[in-house]
């Protein structure tokens, strides 16, 4: 099994991977789908169904997919243009878009949210259609947004088309307990091995220049979030805090005033800097979606400024070896929200940042196992219950809480030798089992929760 670190961290736009960006790409794949067809199209619909209705609105899936018919796409994003095309989508309900007709679209009408009708093969999905001058469909396709940006057709779903495809890698382990093994007879730590597997598909320099770029991307929603005031959109009237705390702990620097956990504010401070961001509609990294994409950033901004000895050296290290365990998560059970609760999100990427932390540090791959299994055994059970469908309310608290989890995970296992009772097969395992016995109210739909005990207005 192989999944690249470039598919688990994806350079994209809030509020969610899922609902937001997923709609995007598989809108992108419908207009290839369409440049490839023999047909003359004069139109286009879409129906969104399951999670992406339900919480449609408060992820702004549906401008993410009116744009990805338009022709945007999560990594080439920009916000004036988007604005532009909108406008001009609502008033003329026509899109233009390279190497087809213009094509009738009348937002109001040609969107549908679909609160009726569950698609099977996942609870993220959306139907896109293309019609002919008579209005009549003349092209269909089902789309699932699994979840970290990952979109599925209907038909790559039912083939159960996984992370196998391309050439063999060196060390392709399935589960964490080959990794054991492999990293056992190999001598290599999961980096290593981690390294070996993407430099065989891409190449040293790629792996170099994507993974410096991955975490400059990350710093800088960093100290965007550390840098902006105002009230996030979305009408709870939520107002950003970052700039405040962390101009607060920064006043407190070399006053020796501050108690030994304010170091639990700096990491929070970090993560709900990315995740204000993110739920402001800005650029961030997956890792391994929008909703949890504070933790990890959160986590190796802690490491670099607040552990002594850290090295920026170490940086492709911490993100190889988090992608490792993000790939068993996504591969054994599911890194999605609307599949399996925030244990899929936040827990798995507490999971992963612990992992990361640990083997910067020093630790060995039993030590680093241990550190995922701890971080996620803790996030067990997590529901998603975003109130009003944002991406705002428990979400950007949870992500500081997430990587204040991921840092004291790794330093436990970093206290033992790797010996524990409860193997991370044997977690994520459990995590898979606990997502399908969840109430569907409890899985991004706003319908149980917090978001049903908290007035949304």
């Amino acid at each position: 099994m192989f999944l690249s670190v470039f598919e688990m961290f994806k350079v994209g736009i809030g509020p969610s991977s899922s609902h937001t960006m997923g709609p995007m790409v598989a809108a992108a794949r419908f207009l290839e789908q369409m440049r490839a067809s023999p047909f003359h199209f004069a139109g286009l619909r879409a129906s969104l169904h399951g999670s992406l209705a339900f919480t449609g609105v408060g992820h702004a899936t549906d401008r993410a997919t009116i744009l990805g018919l338009a022709g945007f796409t999560p990594e080439t994003y920009d916000a004036e243009q988007a604005e532009k095309v909108l406008k001009e989508i609502a008033q003329t309900r026509m899109i233009h878009v390279p190497d087809l007709p213009p094509l009738k679209f009348a937002p109001k009408t040609d969107l549908v949210f679909d609160y009726d009708t569950q698609l099977e093969g996942h609870a993220n999905g959306m139907i896109l259609m293309a019609t002919d001058a008579q209005g009549d469909v003349t092209m269909r396709q089902v789309y699932y947004s699994i979840g970290g940006g990952f979109v599925m057709t209907e038909e790559e779903l039912s083939a159960g088309k996984d992370t196998e495809e391309g050439a063999a890698v060196p060390y392709p382990f399935k589960s964490a307990a080959e990794m054991l093994e492999m990293a056992k007879t190999s001598g290599k730590t999961i980096a290593g091995m981690k390294r070996a597997n993407e430099e065989s598909r891409g190449g040293a320099d790629h792996l170099v220049r994507g993974t410096k770029r991955l975490w400059q991307v990350m710093s800088d929603c960093i100290d965007r979030g550390l840098e902006t005031e105002g009230t996030l959109p979305g009408g709870l009237n939520v107002k950003r805090r970052a700039k405040g705390i962390h101009d607060a702990l920064m006043a407190e620097r070399g006053m020796n005033l501050s108690a030994p956990h304010t170091i639990n504010d700096w990491m929070s401070v970090y993560a709900m800097a990315v995740n204000e961001e993110n739920a402001a509609g800005g650029q961030v990294v997956t890792a391994p979606t929008n909703g949890a994409a504070g933790v990890m950033p959160a986590t190796l901004r802690y490491y670099l400024d607040h552990v002594p000895g850290a090295s920026e050296s170490h940086i492709e290290d911490f993100l190889l070896t988090a992608a490792a365990i993000g790939g068993l998560v996504k591969f054994n059970a599911s890194i999605s929200g609307a599949e399996a609760g925030c244990q899929a999100e936040v827990g798995s990427a507490a999971a992963m940042s612990a992992a990361g932390l640990c083997a910067v540090m020093g630790g060995t791959p039993e030590q680093v196992e241990n550190a995922a299994e701890i971080a996620l055994e803790h996030h067990l059970g997590m529901t998603c219950d975003p109130v009003r469908g944002l991406v705002q309310v428990p979400c950007i608290e949870r992500n500081g809480l997430g990587a204040i989890k991921a840092v004291s995970a790794a330093s436990l296992a970093l206290r033992g030798d790797g010996t524990h009772l409860v193997p991370l097969d044997a977690c994520i395992e459990t995590m898979r089992q606990t997502g399908a016995d969840m109430s569907e109210k409890y899985k991004e739909t706003s319908l149980g929760g917090l978001a049903v005990n908290i007035p949304n207005c």
